[in-house]
């Protein structure tokens, strides 16, 4: 592999001479500078990325910590799709880094990171507090933006959708075309999302005047296979039910898929809402309703606010995001579908 010793000696130059080529810190004259870049290009030699970072303080580079038990879906494939695209346009670099499976590894992903000399850091948290967040922001001098998540003090580093207000909307929306008897799929109550969308659903019951029952709650695992689960065991009660939310697409396929074995017809006996409005919703028999959050528009949001960190600029506190209830073939009016469950 050539060295840097090589590159000065093709150029002519000094080792030294070479080095402030590279890291654009002392004068070097404009014939010199050709003369190393035509050495380096002849003798193929890289510099070591991490020598350069340091001598530079700058790598083009943004990091990007999710935990490997978020990778799987639609919704994650178009974040850090959105992400790559928007950085290359900016001419810098994603890199992604998993958090896997605790409060302490997320850190420890950050920690990583930040070694790197990343300039700067998107978290989609899984485990880490928003309290523990706003310390990491406070902490280190690399902008840091988390997404999915409201911070108590660093309102500008965060965006997040009203994953309440969406779940609540998709309810209202139920209720206002006929149905009383809404069943609802959590996803997994150790993630804050699954717990802002059921909250969504029982301030909508309770705003409509209808009852909270537990036995039409079931909690899903965001797998088809849990919302297949869920609609098994909602067959097992006796409370009637004319339409479900599923806390997100790919347990609403699982549900529907279930009905359809049930012989339950979807929408004529059952209803359905999905989240997250994946590619495939619309294709599906029948097509599936979903409430599409934007993720394009915050992920260019957390780009754009931390080129202002780095670059300079106006940080706007505006940071949360409206989702859009999309209703298709798999909705029907109630009560007249209501069935008991069998």
């Amino acid at each position: 592999m050539p060295t840097m010793q090589e590159v000065a000696k093709k150029a002519g130059v000094s080792k030294a001479t070479v080095s402030r080529v590279l890291s654009g810190k002392g004068y070097v004259s404009p014939a010199t500078k050709d003369q190393v870049f035509k050495a380096i290009d002849e003798t193929g030699y890289r510099p070591n990325l991490l020598a350069r970072n340091l001598a530079t303080n700058k790598s083009e580079c943004i990091g990007f910590v999710v935990t490997n038990t978020l990778y799987s879906g639609s919704y994650f494939n178009e974040i850090l799709s959105q992400a790559a695209q928007k950085l290359e346009s900016n001419g810098r670099q994603l890199v992604l880094v998993d958090g896997k499976h605790s409060a302490q590894e997320e850190q420890e992903a950050i920690q990583f990171l930040l070694d790197l000399r990343c300039d700067a850091i998107i978290i989609y948290p899984r485990f880490l507090t928003v309290d523990a967040l706003d310390l990491i922001i406070d902490k280190y001098k690399q902008p840091i933006m988390v997404v999915n998540r409201k911070l108590r003090k660093n309102h500008s580093h965060c965006i997040s959708c009203d994953h309440k207000g969406s779940s609540y909307s998709a309810t209202q929306y139920l209720i206002e075309h006929g149905h009383q008897d809404i069943a609802f799929i959590t996803g997994s109550l150790d993630s804050p999302t699954a717990i802002e969308r059921l909250s969504g659903y029982k301030a909508a019951l309770i705003d409509f005047s209808l009852p909270v029952r537990d036995e039409l709650i079931v909690q899903g695992k965001w797998t088809p296979t849990s919302g297949a689960a869920a609609v098994e065991l909602l067959l097992t009660h006796k409370s009637p039910f004319s339409a479900i939310i599923a806390s997100n697409d790919d347990m609403a396929i699982g549900a529907m898929k279930k009905l359809n074995e049930s012989g339950i017809n979807v929408p004529e006996e059952i209803s359905i809402i999905g989240f997250d409005n994946i590619l495939i919703a619309p294709f599906l028999l029948p097509p599936l309703s979903s409430i599409k959050d934007p993720v394009s528009d915050m992920i260019n949001e957390v780009i754009n606010r931390l080129i202002s960190m780095l670059d300079g600029g106006y940080l706007s506190n505006e940071n949360t995001f409206q989702s859009d209830l999309i209703i298709r073939d798999s909705v029907a009016n109630g009560p007249f579908y209501q069935i008991k469950a069998k």
